[in-house]
């Protein structure tokens, strides 16, 4: 797409919500319905693209791209009218006479730039909230996955006009002059370092954003911990997606007790969802691309490996590896991983565990396996970091309840449910008047007006 194409459609859809069409609510759930209908209808494409880019399984496509989007939308189309809803708020004394509301007001037009570890879900999720607010939305998905990207822009582009809903498909150029262009609110998903530059373009026009970005996610793993439950969370955490999703646990803080009889489970756990060779289970994931592979397979040479450590380099595979004698100053300790291998640290006292993690960036997750109350608000209270699980992983990402998102390095912002309705919108205060009387003291005229104000607003 040339910058002209790309500045024209953005003008269109500018021209296409200043007509006002996006802002009714029965316009809103029109839509919403008929991209509910278009998902259902093409599931069969959405998992062959899954399979085709991440050799997705149909299990874990449903569970981890398709359920949620589908939940997503029945949860905005059930609330939308509420959401949409005028807020009246109480009077101040020094009000009296007047009304005032909280009105939710779209952006206007937002751009989406989705990443390719989830590639439909963190594409479709952001844009059932941008829709749901009634913005316009340029959706620009990851060029690394193609079958995904050319099934979006096939898909959104047979149910929406351009001049509403329009997916623009292209490189790293593409989404640096989408970034040029003067949309009303950016929704970016992807690295710490990219996310950077996402922040530094929008702020030379001061568009409003939204960061999911990600980071090294701590599990602890405290000594009284159910261990066999909590190494099957773990895995199931950790190797879904072959690794490859922003809020899988990073790296363990195990207790130093307990870590001998932990990493028994874990390997129990690897064989019992993947198989004694995953690398010839049909099921098992791929990684996106052969430069991430080759990042991935140089951290085998860090620490040493107490479980997995194969590779397929013909198929992008890596077996699910447990890194063991790891140290802080290792690689593999320097980056998010965003792979299948799992380095393991230990401890002697939780200050120790909570020491170490606030020593580094906030991480966009932390979990927590520990039976004892204390340990469990220690943590909560004492560590910052996006959201989480206390004894298990991942599943705070799939309730509507619990708004999704980072904080530091690891993002800004947070959506899904409300929280997306909310991250779309500007909520637009207005004060109205009464014209029966005046309030006078307010006046610097006033005789007594200073009397009357130091009595109302004064502690």
């Amino acid at each position: 797409m040339s910058n002209d194409t790309m500045s024209n459609l953005i003008q269109k859809q500018k021209h296409f919500y200043n007509s006002g069409q996006t802002r009714s609510y029965d316009y809103r759930l029109r839509q919403l319905s008929k991209l509910r209908e278009a998902l259902a209808a093409n599931e069969r494409n959405i998992m062959d693209a899954l399979k085709k880019d991440l050799n997705k399984s149909e299990f874990e496509a449903f569970s981890t791209e398709i359920g949620i989007v589908y939940a997503e939308l029945a949860f905005a189309i059930k609330h939308l009218r509420r959401w949409m809803a005028p807020k009246k708020v109480k009077t101040a004394l020094t009000h009296i006479g007047s009304k005032g509301r909280v009105i939710a007001e779209p952006y206007g037009t937002a751009l989406i730039i989705a990443p390719w570890n989830y590639p439909y879900q963190l594409a479709v999720s952001p844009l059932i909230g941008a829709l749901a607010a009634g913005n316009t939305v340029l959706l620009k998905p990851s060029e690394l996955t193609p079958a995904m990207s050319s099934l979006l822009a096939e898909l959104l582009g047979g149910i929406f006009d351009e001049e509403y809903v329009a997916v623009v498909q292209g490189g790293p150029e593409t989404s640096q002059e989408l970034l040029t262009q003067p949309v009303d609110y950016i929704f970016f998903t992807g690295s710490v370092n990219v996310g950077k530059i996402v922040m530094q373009a929008a702020a030379k026009q001061l568009i409003p954003l939204t960061l999911e970005l990600g980071g090294k996610s701590p599990c602890i793993v405290h000594r009284d911990a159910k261990l066999k439950l909590a190494a099957r969370r773990i895995v199931f955490g950790k190797f879904t997606n072959a690794g490859q999703t922003c809020i899988a646990p990073d790296y363990l803080l195990v207790h130093r007790s307990i870590k001998k009889e932990l990493v028994s489970h874990l390997r129990e756990a690897i064989r019992e969802l993947y198989g004694a060779d995953p690398l010839s289970n049909p099921s098992y994931g791929r990684i996106v691309s052969e430069k991430h592979f080759k990042r991935l397979a140089s951290f085998l040479q860090d620490g040493s490996i107490a479980a997995g450590g194969k590779t397929a380099p013909d198929r992008l595979q890596i077996e699910p590896t447990l890194l063991d004698q790891v140290t802080w100053d290792m690689p593999v300790m320097q980056e998010e991983i965003f792979g299948p291998i799992l380095p393991m640290l230990e401890y002697d006292d939780i200050q120790e565990a909570v020491d170490m993690v606030n020593a580094r960036p906030k991480p966009l997750a932390l979990y927590l396996f520990t039976q004892q109350p204390g340990i469990q608000e220690k943590i909560v209270g004492s560590i910052s970091y996006g959201g989480g699980c206390v004894n298990d992983t991942l599943m705070h990402i799939a309730t509507p309840y619990l708004p999704f998102g980072g904080v530091g390095e690891s993002g800004m912002g947070a959506y899904h449910g409300k929280g997306s309705f909310d991250t779309f919108t500007h909520y637009k205060s207005v004060l109205k008047q009464t014209n029966r009387f005046d309030i006078t003291f307010r006046y610097p005229s006033s005789k007594n007006g200073l009397k009357l104000l130091r009595k109302l607003m004064k502690p």
